[in-house]
């Protein structure tokens, strides 16, 4: 089956919601919406005409194809079909995917500009070791002029680079393939992500990420009708961050025991005060749902602002470390220069 991008599944949402709005049937929206439809989606589509018309619900089908259609969305078109509100769930439904995609794309594009400034740097660096580096390494021995240790430092990394790159890929290859198999264990994952949160500016900014996308899952759902239980379950499978998902998961236990879902917020220490403050009005004030939203958009603008700040702080420092890195080892090799002209 073609892959079905996330900017599909969202106009499908919009457009289904309608039609179901406008009093079509389902059966009859779906069969207009697989017309106009690419191929991949097509197929899915067609699934679910063949399950409805088998007498199945439609989260149910939609339940067949988890690669296009989430566990989260699952659960809001079941509450919307028991309620009898699904055009409003797929329209709510439908715009959390877009600002959930709309958070994504912004996170990805925090990480171009140091991924475009290591790809030029890293070639341009093993280039002048390689071809670069033995050129004045032959004049040097041909003169007898003593080499400084900056000099003697870039040599030994450019006989290093030559002699031994396969042993040095292999080790980089190993050292991948270990983290991510640790990374891949409960407690390596735990481990990774409170690493990933305790560094500076860019955990501040993944913090802020982590949290929008908790809010409004979890205020999208018990909006939607969802019960807070299965909600903070499902959103706990959503999140991108394992130090959230344990939060999330005790807060359901505490939930599960007559407690309240602030109190393991608190103690995790991934959420702010604030956050917590204004989960514990809303759950009091028996007004969660919104209480999350609120927050949910407050987070997406300090992302935005976050991510600001991580740019006008990585891109001054990447262009420092390159200069750094290329300019210290010209300097390095023309200091023999220096005193071989000396010497004449």
């Amino acid at each position: 089956m073609n892959r079905v991008s996330q900017r599909e599944v969202v106009v499908f949402m919009r457009l289904f919601a309608t039609m179901i709005g406008a009093g079509l049937p389902l059966v009859q929206s779906l069969s207009i919406l697989a017309r106009q439809t690419d191929k991949g989606f097509r197929k899915v589509i067609r699934s679910l005409i063949h399950d409805l018309e088998s007498g199945d619900t439609l989260a149910g089908a939609m339940s067949r194809h988890p690669k296009v259609f989430s566990e989260l969305g699952v659960n809001m078109v079941s509450a919307g079909e028991a309620a009898g509100a699904l055009d409003t769930i797929l329209a709510r439904l439908a715009e959390f995917l877009e600002k959930n995609s709309a958070l994504g794309r912004k996170m990805r594009t925090a990480m171009v500009y140091p991924a475009m400034i290591l790809g030029v740097a890293v070639p341009t660096v093993a280039i002048l070791l390689v071809f670069v580096i033995p050129t004045f390494e032959t004049m040097f021995a041909s003169s007898g002029v003593p080499l400084p240790l900056p000099t003697r430092f870039v040599i030994g990394a450019s006989e290093v680079l030559k002699g031994y790159w396969w042993v040095l890929l292999a080790v980089a290859a190993a050292v991948i393939v270990l983290l991510d198999r640790v990374r891949r264990t409960a407690p390596g994952r735990l481990l990774a992500d409170r690493l990933m949160l305790s560094i500076p500016v860019l955990g501040n900014l993944l913090r802020k990420a982590a949290v929008a996308r908790f809010t409004r899952t979890l205020g999208t759902l018990v909006a939607s009708g969802v019960s807070i239980l299965e909600g903070l379950e499902v959103t706990a499978k959503t999140a991108d961050n394992r130090v959230i998902h344990d939060a999330v998961m005790k807060s359901r236990a505490s939930i599960a025991g007559g407690n309240t879902i602030a109190g393991p917020l608190e103690e995790s220490g991934a959420f702010t005060p604030m956050v917590v403050r204004m989960v514990e009005v809303g759950e009091q004030t028996g007004g969660l749902d919104e209480m999350l939203e609120r927050i949910a958009d407050f987070y997406d603008e300090e992302v935005d602002s976050a991510l600001e700040a991580l740019i006008a702080a990585v891109e001054p420092a990447m262009i420092v470390v390159l200069g750094v890195v290329v300019g210290g080892m010209i300097v390095a090799m023309y200091l023999p220069i220096f005193d071989m002209i000396n010497v004449v």
